[in-house]
């Protein structure tokens, strides 16, 4: 009795303590709606709508204003000497975080930090003495009526290289200059490894590279226009990479451009081979270097392709071979002569359509039904695949939220124009009335989750109910803008070789800036913070990093909010992981897809906005965050192979990383402390390549205190292993 008694008082002071709650709670929500209520709150709400109005995103008067509010808000949080001192040390000494420089301005930094010493130079040569493959690179060089100074850096850039087994293969093809034959005929007799070739009549770019090639006696051939420049590292890199891989058939570099000055602007890092991107653009481009018997299969260069002949090219040797291979670093520069495409994408206007005819004989070749058509930049392309029939597509929208549900299927209904799907509501909060009479019949089926939340669960548990051949998971708070969607997405997920299909996620408005038709959603990168969205808050209509969030292309993951998969492969990999209950289930999914040998693809054709977390707002739990780490822990610091080890980790705007890094935890470790007084002042040694004491603290405080621990955590293996190998490295020091 004592026992029960105790029980029911701890009971009543449980129930007293819940009714103080709910009144604090109804005090809470009085007070708020007293200030929505309130002339202040209207007020700020139409300066709000008046600022929108008058000063519109985009404009300089948004600018200013954006500027001044900043500045008020550092004075009255910060004081008067904090703002003074921003001023002086942004408008005055010009002191501006790598991160806020320009792309070009940090490029500038990467390349001084990443300069080709005279020390360096000397470290390669004694790597080279150990090359046990030393195979021959032809250069083929076709010229026309090339202007002395940028044919003579051309030449000098292939004669400086610090690997010496090459040839260049030079064609004049009828130039009417005459300082082109005194130049070439200079240069012939200086190197006989320079061999020429004068065509007696123009046979166009395609019909010179072609008599370059007679002339090729090399392995492996590379391709140089007749103004451009490369590193002097750049053949020591090719070999280098053939050395640690000898059946390598096709190896292509980053990239950047010279102006008219010489100097080094606009770095392409690429991703690793990606060959839906591929299709969508000739994003290879230079340096690349092909396996000399896989041009001669194909029968080299074809005319008609002028302007996309090295496009064409490409698209028969990658069919012939997987052996492909990416050297993350710009060892090519385009030079930015007037009139040339590195100067202008106008400047060869029948290079497109040469372009899009290269992609549609590949198409017939490969036995693929679909039409090309120009994508929605210069120089982008998208391929309509031919979809099979109408089979039927299941989606998949689990809510709480009866409002959020409204308006979602009102959106797929009302623009949708694919017309044979069903929509499975699953309902986890008794939020669906039975009285709603049309949500449970045609195309409608409303089934009940009455489980506590957990993402991985319902939607598995949805797709029992599922009669879809394809599973289109589409989360509550999005709305279709458009009306292809659904094709957009099919058209990829009945390829064989793809496993899931992403969209293109927009903000009405960004949360972050207020800017209206940013980003959310363009394919999601792995490192980031574990994982993250590429190109978010960015805008949908500026150029963000080349334009590749408007073009089809291969990514590790793509978001689960509106994602389509083929039912038998989801069944395959045995759908969502339920350990993971709120985050990271559909990037868990997409790896373990990804790993059966799937491609992941994001499409922007499929664009929908996203009121992003609207039902339960932004979380990331840190059970799922921990789960996510152990289990995928070796790929985060792997790398994404569709995102270069030379941008950082730091943001998901492409922004360069002052270093660059092959190590993804190092290169994050190393950003950090670029853009952290603290931590230089505590380590001034990392300036001189001694990480020891860095790797350190990032295994101890790092991961566990500092405001870096987001960014740090999925690394912390890595960082915990090596500070243990170092204090093993000097243990065995002090013993000896």
């Amino acid at each position: 009795d004592s026992q029960i008694g105790k029980l029911e008082a701890t009971v009543k002071g449980l129930e007293d303590q819940i009714q103080l709650k709910d009144s604090q709670i109804g005090k809470l929500e009085a007070t708020v709606k007293e200030v929505e209520e309130s002339l202040g709150w209207r007020l700020i709400r139409r300066y709000r709508r008046f600022n929108d109005r008058i000063f519109r995103a985009g404009t300089r008067r948004r600018v200013i204003i954006d500027r001044l509010a900043l500045a008020l808000g550092i004075a009255l949080d910060e004081g008067l000497h904090s703002l003074f001192q921003r001023v002086v040390d942004r408008y005055f000494r010009r002191r501006r975080q790598f991160l806020e420089l320009t792309r070009d301005e940090q490029y500038q930094v990467w390349l001084s930090n990443n300069e080709l010493t005279e020390k360096k130079l000397v470290e390669l040569q004694a790597e080279i003495l150990q090359f046990s493959y030393k195979p021959r690179i032809s250069i083929v060089m076709p010229v026309y009526n090339t202007e002395e100074k940028w044919l003579i850096l051309a030449i000098d850039s292939v004669r400086n290289q610090v690997y010496s087994n090459w040839e260049l293969c030079i064609v004049d093809d009828a130039s009417t200059k005459t300082g082109v034959k005194k130049v070439l005929e200079s240069y012939r007799a200086k190197d006989r490894r320079i061999k020429v070739k004068y065509l007696k009549e123009n046979r166009g770019i395609s019909g010179a590279s072609n008599e370059a090639l007679t002339m090729a006696s090399g392995d492996f051939v590379g391709f140089l226009d007749h103004d451009d420049e490369l590193t002097r590292d750049a053949l020591f890199e090719v070999v280098k990479l053939l050395n640690q891989n000898p059946n390598l058939d096709m190896i292509y570099s980053d990239e950047d451009k010279k102006d008219l000055n010489g100097r080094r602007v606009e770095p392409f890092f690429k991703p690793d081979w990606s060959p839906d991107l591929f299709l969508s653009t000739n994003y290879l481009c230079h340096f690349t270097v092909i396996r000399k018997s896989l041009i001669d299969r194909v029968g080299g260069f074809r005319i008609g392709f002028e302007g996309s002949q090295d496009y064409d090219l490409f698209l028969r040797v990658t069919e012939l071979t997987d052996r492909i291979h990416h050297i993350p670093k710009p060892i090519y520069s385009w030079r930015k002569a007037p009139g040339s495409a590195a100067a202008s994408t106008f400047a060869k206007p029948y290079a497109y359509e040469s372009a899009k005819k290269a992609i549609s004989e590949a198409l017939r070749r490969r036995n693929l039904k679909g039409k090309v058509e120009h994508g929605k930049w210069q120089g982008f392309y998208r391929i309509r695949y031919e979809i099979d029939g109408t089979p039927l597509v299941s989606i998949v929208i689990p809510t709480k939220n009866w409002e959020l549900l409204k308006n979602v299927i009102r959106s797929v209904k009302l623009k949708s124009t694919y017309k044979n799907y069903e929509v499975i509501i699953v309902d986890n909060g008794g939020c669906i009335s039975d009285t709603i009479p049309y949500l449970n019949r045609g195309r409608y089926k409303v089934i009940k989750y009455a489980g506590p939340f957990n993402f991985s669960k319902i939607n598995n548990f949805a797709v029992k109910h599922a009669d879809g051949d394809y599973l289109l998971f589409l989360n509550d708070d999005v709305e279709v803008i458009e009306p292809e969607w659904i094709e957009a997405m099919l058209e990829h997920a009945q390829r064989p070789e793809v496993g899931i299909v992403g969209s293109l996620l927009i903000y009405p408005r960004d949360p972050t800036t207020g800017e209206r038709d940013a980003i959310q959603h363009a394919g999601v990168i792995i490192g980031i913070a574990t994982a993250n969205h590429a190109f978010r808050h960015l805008s949908v209509n500026g150029t963000t990093y080349f334009g590749l969030h408007m073009v089809v292309r291969n990514c590790s993951a793509v978001t689960g909010a509106c994602a389509m998969i083929r039912r038998s492969v989801f069944e395959e990999v045995g759908g969502f992981d339920e350990n993971l209950e709120v985050a990271y289930g559909d990037i868990d999914l997409c790896l373990r897809v990804k790993e059966k040998g799937y491609r992941i693809i994001y499409t922007p054709y499929a664009m929908l906005y996203h009121h992003e977390c609207a039902t339960r707002k932004k979380l990331h739990p840190p059970e799922d965050e921990e789960y996510m780490i152990r289990k995928w822990g070796d790929l985060i610091i792997k790398g994404d192979p569709y995102y270069n080890p030379n941008l950082t980790l730091l943001r998901e705007n492409y922004s360069l990383s002052p270093n660059g890094s092959h190590i993804r935890p190092l290169a994050i470790l190393l950003d950090i402390y670029d853009l952290r007084p603290d931590l230089q002042k505590a380590y001034p040694e990392v300036r001189n390549g001694d990480y020891e004491r860095l790797i350190k603290w990032a295994a101890t405080d790092g991961i566990s205190k500092d405001d870096a621990k987001v960014v740090l955590r999925p690394y912390r293996s890595w960082y915990i292993l090596n500070a243990k190998t170092i204090n093993e490295q000097c243990a065995n020091l002090m013993a000896l």
